[in-house]
């Protein structure tokens, strides 16, 4: 082996990153559609939550008012 095959070229470097970056754009974008798929159904359920324990809330406070004349 000559010393001009140990060498690391610009090009080697910038292919070799390139093949990475696009390793992990990939995977990221698998990853994307069940992450907010996720976040959605978790904002439902939050969303539900407040509705459900706000309307709880509403019947135990919830005053009867009488108007005679």
């Amino acid at each position: 082996m000559t010393d001009k095959d140990l060498r690391i070229t610009k090009d080697d470097l910038e292919s070799k990153f390139q093949a990475l970056q696009d390793d992990l754009q990939g995977r990221a974008s698998d990853k994307k559609q069940s992450i907010v798929a996720a976040a959605s159904i978790a904002s439902a359920v939050v969303v539900l939550i407040a509705y459900l324990l706000g309307r709880r809330g509403g019947r135990k406070r919830r005053s009867v008012v009488e108007i005679r004349r």
